[in-house]
């Protein structure tokens, strides 16, 4: 006869630490003057209280920038939020009583004066004060990058407020990278920069230039700009165009053909006598009237 036997209790060690990510990724990228959060989960896995020593290390991960740049602040190891950069203290000591766990914010705000590739790394660690061999820790990196910012100009006054921008950039240290004037964008300029608020600044004085729009622009909300379409985009047998250019200027004709490698269409105007094929470009046109399917 078996006789079942209960399960054994897991083994907990006597004394233990563990610090880790409680959520999200452990490196992020942000603008200039934009801060990252992580959330962290620090607990006392051992079977006796300890009194833990939560140490803070950063580390630069490039040569341009200090740690003293960036902000970096702790919540939940006090009542108020440990401001680490600020106060220039990198350790803390505080109670964790056996079994429990403390919830912990980082906050890593990347310096108004990024430059390209900055990054910073802060080293969480947690250690017992009694034997310090008992420990844990973990690394979370945040990076800078550059932002798209739109300038709104005058209309008509995009491409003169776009070169006065780039004039200004080559004589000063703005961390402008692209200039974009699109000819079908009336009124914005769009500019990819570091520093937004350095940005700002050099845009004052621009004639025609009307300041930076707040907010960033994202790279998807261009990206038709940066890949032209073909002029015959949308164009379709039997559509009903305006000649714009050349001697037929301002006569309407039937689209009859499309040439889409040559961005070419042939046309039949309405006034001709006796239907005669012309071919022009697809930007010698506009669209008045689409064909019905």
């Amino acid at each position: 006869m078996k006789v079942a036997r209960e399960p054994a209790e897991p083994i907990i060690a006597k004394r233990g630490l563990r610090v880790e990510l409680e959520e999200g990724e452990d490196s992020r990228v942000v603008t200039a003057g934009v801060h990252a959060d992580y959330h962290l989960i620090m607990e006392n896995t051992g079977k006796s209280d300890e009194v833990v020593t939560i140490k803070v290390d950063l580390v630069p991960g490039s040569e341009v920038s200090e740690p003293s740049d960036w902000i970096v602040k702790l919540s939940g190891v006090e009542a108020k939020t440990w401001d680490v950069t600020f106060t220039g203290i990198y350790e803390k000591e505080m109670e964790l009583a056996k079994g429990k766990s403390k919830s912990l914010a980082l906050s890593v705000t990347a310096p108004r004066g990024a430059q390209y590739g900055d990054r910073l790394n802060v080293i969480i660690s947690v250690l017992s004060r009694d034997d310090p061999a008992i420990s844990d820790s973990v690394t979370l990196s945040t990076a800078t990058r550059q932002t798209v910012m739109a300038v709104k100009t005058s209309i008509g006054h995009e491409r003169s407020v776009a070169d006065s921008i780039a004039s200004r950039a080559k004589t000063s240290d703005a961390g402008i990278y692209t200039i974009l004037s699109p000819s079908t964008m009336r009124g914005y300029v769009f500019v990819e920069v570091m520093n937004a608020e350095r940005l700002q600044q050099m845009v004052k004085g621009i004639r025609r230039a009307r300041g930076v729009v707040r907010g960033e622009t994202s790279l998807a909300e261009i990206d038709h700009f940066l890949t032209p379409k073909p002029l015959v985009a949308g164009m379709m047998e039997g559509d009903i165009v305006e000649l714009v250019t050349g001697p037929f200027r301002g006569e309407k004709a039937r689209v009859t053909t499309i040439d889409e490698a040559k961005e070419e269409i042939t046309v039949e105007l309405f006034e001709a006598m006796v239907p005669i094929p012309v071919t022009v470009r697809g930007d010698n046109v506009r669209v008045i009237e689409k064909e019905e399917r």
